[in-house]
C-alpha cells in the first residue's frame, strides 16, 4: 500500500469538477485520507516546483498555480503512485485515454487539471509539503 499526492489545479476548481475528479479516484480504489484547499503564495510554488527551475516552463507554472485556489490530497491504495498517474492521463490532454481526468477535464498540456507524484520517492516529499503527520488519516 501506497500514499501518493494529488493537486487539483486552479482551472479544474474554476470549472468546478472537484467532485467528478475525486471520483475517478475513488471508483479505482484510492482512498482520500487527507485533503485540503489553498491558495499557493508565489514563494511556496517557487519552492514546490523548484525542481523545475531551469525549465522554460518553470514561470508560466508558477504564475498558474498562483492564479487560484488548488486542493491537495493525499490518495492511500495499492499501487497508489502508478494508478494516479494511469487516472491522470497523459499529460498533453490531446494525447491522453479516454476517460482519464485530463481528457475530460484539461484545456491544454499547461491548464492540465491536476498533478500527481512521479514516483515514491517524490510522493513523501511532496506529501510532506502539504501535510503533517496527523492531517493524514488511515485506516
Amino acid at each position: 500500500m501506497q500514499q501518493t499526492l494529488s493537486i487539483i489545479k486552479p482551472d479544474a476548481i474554476e470549472k468546478n469538477v472537484i467532485g467528478e475528479i475525486l471520483k475517478h479516484f475513488e471508483k479505482n480504489n484510492l482512498k482520500i485520507v487527507a485533503a485540503k484547499m489553498l491558495h499557493l503564495t508565489k514563494e511556496r510554488a517557487e519552492k514546490f516546483y523548484l525542481i523545475h527551475k531551469d525549465k522554460p516552463f518553470y514561470n508560466d507554472l508558477v504564475d498558474f498555480m498562483t492564479s487560484g485556489s488548488i486542493l491537495v490530497s493525499v490518495l492511500y491504495g495499492e499501487d497508489a503512485v502508478k494508478k494516479n498517474r494511469d487516472i491522470m492521463g497523459a499529460t498533453n490532454p490531446e494525447q491522453a485515454d479516454k476517460g482519464t481526468i485530463r481528457k475530460d477535464f484539461a484545456t491544454n498540456i499547461e491548464k492540465n487539471a491536476v498533478h500527481g507524484s512521479d514516483s515514491l520517492e517524490n510522493a513523501k516529499i511532496e506529501i510532506a509539503f502539504f501535510f503533517k503527520e496527523d492531517e493524514i488519516f488511515i485506516r
